[in-house]
């Protein structure tokens, strides 16, 4: 019997989990698996390079889960430094191209083909851009191509351009790191992933720590010295000096190979996929990680979000499926998490602007509690927003910001959104109490009372 090809293009979380799964569902006799990473590491922690550029973690190698000699030693052919340039799918094969071998290119027939090509950092068309010392993060390589640049500087002054959740946690990293940093943000508030009353909590606490944030500005271009390299970040009216630039603009898919191709790319660029995260219109071909849309279980609507949780979780299931099993993703509710210093920033569901696009009618309420018993010692305030549909009083998002213990709060509130639950019943829930880590009533059961009479006189 001759064992079936599977060629995986992408060589991180959910390419690598998707390999994994299928070779523990299939033998190497019936199931041959060959997986292409164009860079220098594989199956890493890419959420985690803003903390080791701060040098809160040693990288890259505690950044990555399984080496690619681990992985060779399950029958899973990895082959590093090796681009995929081109798909044909009619004949069923995938052009490759060696990046440390003189650029050798060869063609690999598959019978299963998975895509998992990632995304790549919002970098804008504009002067000087593309320069030396202009950097954006989203591979282990582009977190040591920035350290080198951070090692190599006589300078202390960086610029981020982005005030998104990888531009604040660069930030951070660069605040630790002994920089001067100025943060470019086109938006009025700094965490355009939450809503703007919300975001000038986050500006408060950055000035706080140093961090200079100039907001609704926009970037006109990079300056570069005689060197070639960055020296300045130009606005309309004003010019910042940095030794160093780096992009926090977000993440856009992936999806080149996947275009050329022919293959159904959603609103923001990504792939379409079914609920087996199977690409659209084809029976051979799985995609997922960054280089796919996801359905939102909120709004209804499809959504780009890379978050490594679910590149994970579609790497398994794709493993399932082309390893003969069944499994589905049925899709996310939003939940992000991140920090700056010691401010603990969360958010799930819709924002008032998402909720207004998906036509839904809305009340909002925001209450200031405290992580623990306001007696206890170490209560910190927190700010808790929500957002409840008009009238059915259905949850319909939340956001958290605040300092030790406010965070990992969020989960209770996607919990409640993906049971679908109103604000009124998410009051009743049973949540654990102890002075040092609650109050007797919790934050986000404070924000569901309040947003419960909320619906109930706009009701009225």
């Amino acid at each position: 019997m001759t064992a079936e090809q599977l060629v995986i293009v992408g060589g991180d979380a959910a390419g690598m989990a998707a390999a994994s799964q299928a070779r523990r569902l299939r033998k190497p006799g019936e199931l041959a698996i060959t997986a292409f990473e164009r860079g220098h590491f594989t199956s890493y922690s890419a959420c985690g390079i803003p903390y080791w550029v701060g040098g809160a973690v040693d990288g890259p190698d505690a950044l990555i889960a399984r080496t690619a000699a681990e992985h060779r030693a399950r029958d899973i052919d990895l082959r590093m430094r090796t681009e995929v340039t081109e798909l044909d799918l009619d004949r069923g094969r995938v052009r490759t191209r060696e990046l440390d071998n003189g650029g050798r290119e060869t063609w690999t027939g598959f019978d299963k083909l998975v895509l998992a090509t990632g995304a790549r950092p919002r970098r804008p068309l504009l002067p000087g851009i593309d320069a030396p010392g202009v950097h954006g993060v989203q591979t282990l390589d582009d977190g040591q191509a920035l350290l080198d640049t951070l090692e190599a500087s006589a300078g202390r002054r960086a610029v981020v351009v982005g005030a998104g959740y990888i531009g604040v946690e660069m930030a951070e990293a660069l605040i630790r790191r002994g920089y001067r940093v100025t943060v470019l943000e086109r938006s009025a508030q700094p965490m355009s992933t939450l809503d703007p009353d919300m975001g000038a909590l986050v500006h408060e606490a950055m000035c706080t720590m140093g961090i200079e944030t100039v907001r609704g500005t926009a970037v006109t271009g990079v300056v570069t010295g005689t060197d070639g390299r960055a020296c300045a970040v130009t606005t309309e009216d004003a010019e910042y000096p940095a030794d160093v630039v780096v992009l926090g603009m977000g993440v856009r898919p992936e999806t080149t190979l996947a275009a050329a191709a022919g293959l159904p790319l959603g609103e923001s660029g990504g792939l379409l996929t079914d609920l087996a995260m199977r690409v659209r219109g084809q029976d051979h071909i799985w995609a997922g990680g960054d280089c796919v849309e996801v359905w939102d279980l909120v709004s209804g609507r499809t959504r780009h979000i890379a978050l490594g949780t679910h590149a994970n979780k579609h790497g398994q299931i794709i493993g399932t499926n082309v390893g003969g099993g069944y499994a589905t993703f049925p899709g996310v509710v939003g939940t992000a998490v991140s920090k700056v210093c010691d401010l603990e920033i969360a958010r799930t569901g819709l924002l008032e602007r998402h909720a207004e696009a998906a036509g839904l009618r809305f009340v909002t309420t925001t209450v200031e509690a405290t992580s623990r018993a306001g007696y206890y010692p170490g209560a910190r305030p927190m700010h808790v927003k929500m957002l409840a549909e008009h009238r059915t009083g259905r949850l319909l998002g939340v956001q958290i910001v605040g300092r030790e213990g406010a965070g990992k709060r969020v989960d209770i509130a996607a919990v409640a959104l993906t049971a679908g639950m109103t604000v009124e019943q998410m009051t009743t829930l049973d949540l654990g109490y102890a002075p040092p880590f609650s109050p007797v009533w919790d934050p986000v059961l404070v924000a569901a009372r309040k947003a419960t009479r909320a619906v109930r006189e706009a009701g009225d």
